[in-house]
Formats: structure tokens, sequence, C-alpha cells
């Protein structure tokens, strides 16, 4: 079992450079199959969800040429399958996204049902509301969403609730129905913007991406293009909160600032210093944090995505927190593992009190999601003594070369599979 071994107390200090969005260039590279002509998308981040939605576009017959482990270019030409395996849609739940593109450009798809982080209950009625809204026939059978539709037609759409897969999926089958179509109440995080940016690139006639308002007149094809994913928020976020947390000093570059005004603002708030550059943010916190409250909200709200990590954060504040998770309902998992390493957190429905301490201890824990996973190596870095952060598969399916980056500022992490590589770095870590 891959693990990390992490010894903490040591200010995390210097810069890190922030890879691609992993949300954005799931549903970029979902949509790259709705051309004959090859696309060229780069800065997508070399990560397991990323490499696992590649086979799945390649397992229904497109060609795709992993350029280097950050470019790929994709033709769906060949595609001769529109039935997806249930093999790729239980690695990563972003593969419900080629239903929305398969539908856009063969009218024609079918998807199994999707798996992905246990994080709760994420459902699809709205993706479905909006493909029958254009015209399709969709059915689910034998664990699988059909859609079928002999032409789609453009329509006047409001989604009950926002949703950012929904968002995603009929903007998707929209960009090639006839006539326009409206979607109200859509989702505005930046990689709706993104993904809509990449459509037009390739002809989609899309306005309003980013408003709650969406507009869209079909286009009967779309034709090649060139496109860069933009930078991920969530692993911006991340390192911003592990310098909160070991009362560091980082600089994360290749970021969108705006993206991140969210966390940035809430940092403030607890008592850090945050400083912002055209591509880049600096976080350093010296003294005792302030406890705040928190409300997960769709963007531009504090993102559900970032509640973990902040969370430990405010386990080592002065006073108490609330923190109220409005978008997930099974996202308190990692508290009973935050609690082996001394954080005082009560969990009462969808909202955590958090009672900050004066230190944590290092402690053997398990990664429940991907996010969760994260929080927990931000703790075992703040945290006295030797963790050990297991299942971090997790990790790996949203963060590229995690602790690389992180031993770049100075953390003392390896990863490692074995009890007898754990002893071995506790007893050079000791030594030095």
């Amino acid at each position: 079992m891959e693990r990390y071994v992490i010894k903490g107390g040591t200010p995390l200090v210097g810069e890190v450079e922030i890879s691609g969005a992993k949300n954005a260039a799931l549903g970029i590279l979902a949509a790259s199959i709705m051309t004959d002509e090859t696309v060229t998308i780069d800065n997508i981040p070399d990560v397991s969800d990323i490499n696992a939605l590649l086979q799945a576009i390649e397992g229904i017959g497109a060609y795709v040429e992993r350029v280097d482990a950050h470019t790929v270019k994709i033709n769906g030409s060949g595609i001769h399958d529109f039935s997806l395996d249930y093999e790729y849609i239980k690695k990563i739940r972003a593969s419900y996204y080629l239903l929305g593109a398969l539908l856009g450009k063969y009218k024609k798809a079918e998807v199994p049902l999707p798996g992905g982080c246990n994080i709760g209950t994420r459902p699809i009625d709205q993706h479905l509301k909006g493909f029958r809204a254009l015209g399709a026939d969709v059915r689910i059978e034998y664990g699988s969403i059909s859609a079928e539709a002999s032409r789609l037609e453009g329509t006047h759409l409001y989604f009950d609730v926002v949703s950012v897969g929904a968002t995603i999926n009929v903007m998707m089958a929209a960009t090639m129905a006839e006539g326009t179509t409206i979607m109200e109440n859509a989702a505005k995080e930046p990689h709706i913007v993104d993904l809509a940016n990449f459509l037009n690139s390739m002809g989609a006639n899309i306005k309003g991406a980013g408003t709650d308002v969406i507009r869209i007149k079909g286009v009967p094809r779309l034709h090649r293009a060139e496109y860069t994913v933009i930078p991920d928020q969530i692993e911006a976020g991340t390192f911003m909160f592990a310098a909160a947390a070991t009362k560091g000093d980082v600089t994360v570059k290749n970021v969108i600032p705006k993206h991140l005004e969210a966390i940035s603002s809430k940092l403030m708030e607890m008592g850090c210093q945050v400083e912002e550059s055209d591509d880049a943010v600096r976080v350093y916190c010296k003294n005792k944090l302030r406890n705040t409250h928190i409300k997960t909200l769709p963007y531009p709200g504090f993102p559900t995505d970032m509640q973990p990590q902040i969370s430990v954060v405010l386990s080592l504040a002065n006073g108490t927190s609330i923190v109220t998770e409005s978008i997930f309902e099974n996202r308190f998992k990692y508290v009973d593992e935050l609690a082996r390493m001394g954080a005082r957190i009560k969990v009462e429905s969808n909202t955590a009190i958090i009672t900050g301490v004066d230190r944590l201890s290092g402690a053997i824990v398990s990664s429940p999601d991907l996010r969760a996973g994260a929080a927990l190596v931000i703790a075992g870095l703040a945290a006295e003594g030797f963790s050990v952060v297991e299942d971090i598969v997790y990790i790996k399916r949203g963060y590229e070369r995690f602790d690389e980056k992180l031993r770049g500022l100075g953390a003392e992490i390896r990863q490692v599979t074995t009890d007898k590589e754990i002893r071995k770095f506790q007893l050079m870590s000791e030594a030095v």
C-alpha cells in the first residue's frame, strides 16, 4: 500500500508551481472528442483521474497521443463505440461527461452510473432533465444511462439546483443542438468558463459562462483547436492552507488570484498575510490564528473542495469555529482521523464545531477521499512527531507530485510502501 510518512513541525517556505486544473481538464478532454479534427490540450495535470479519462476516451475509439506529461493530442474521428465500459466509470466519476459529448456529436450515448469519491450523493437528475429538454430519450436500465435522439433542439432550461456536472454535460450536448439553448441557474465555477472558452475555440457559440444564465447557439460541427487549461484553484488553496497550518511563508505561482478570493479572504480573516500579484499569491502566517466560520457554497462562495483543508487549520486556531457543509452531506469522514491527531471537532448533521488546540500530534491516519487526504497531509506537516497517511491513491487522483512539491518547500515527507521504509525515514529524520 502506498503511504506518505511525514515528520511535522517544519514551516513551509518557498515557491510552488501550481498544475493545470483537474476539474477543468476533465470537461475539456471529454469535449475534445466532439470534432473529427485533432485537438491539442496543454497544461493538463499528470494525475490518475486524467489518465483514467484518457484511457476511457481511447477505449471508445478516439486517437490519443500523450505528447508529454502535460500535453495531449486527441482526434475523435475514429470513435466507433458510444457505450462506455464500467471499468472506466468506476475509476473516475467524470467519465460521465462523455455522455454529453457523445450525445451532442453523435446523438447517442450510453454510460454506466458513476462512482468516484464517497463524499455524499451526487444525483444526476439535472443532467437527465437537461438531455430530455433537448429532445433526447433518456433511460436508466441495467446500471447504465442511455440517451438517444434523432435530433437535438435548443431549449429554455432552468436547473432546479446549481450543478457543476449538469451544467457541463448539458452545455456540451447543446453546443451541437439545432437552435438556441438558454440554461438558467447554471453553475459559475472557473472550470465552467474554461470549458466554454475551449468549446468556443473549436467554433461553438456560447455566451454567459461564469454567470447563472448561459446562452448557446447550436452549430453543426466543431473544428481543431489548441488550448491551455487554467491553473488549479483547489491545489493552490491546499498549499495556501498548508502555509497557514505550518506558520510558513509560501508563494503559489501560476494561479489566477481572482479564483482564490474566497480562500484568501478567509486566510486574512484568520490573521494570515496574503499578497497578490498578477499570477501568484503569497501567504505567510507567524502569529496564532484566529477562529472563523465557514459555509461551503457554489462559486464564488467558499469551495466544498477546500472544506477539509481549512478545518485542519481551524483545529490549530484560537477559539471555536463553525464549518457548515452545504454541498455534500458526507464530507466530514476525515474528522475521526483528525481526532486521532488531537483535534477537537464535534460533528452535528452538516456542521462541524471546531475548538482550536495548541498542537496536533503525529498519528497513523487513512485518507477517506481526495481532499480529505490532502487535509490529513497538512495536519501531518503541522503536527509534532511522525505521521503516516494511508490510502494516498485518493490524493493522487487530484494532486500532481504532491510530496515532491512539498519537499521543495522544506517539508519532510516521503512516499513509502513498506513498514521498513517508514522506520528508515524515521531514523534518518531523527539523525539530522
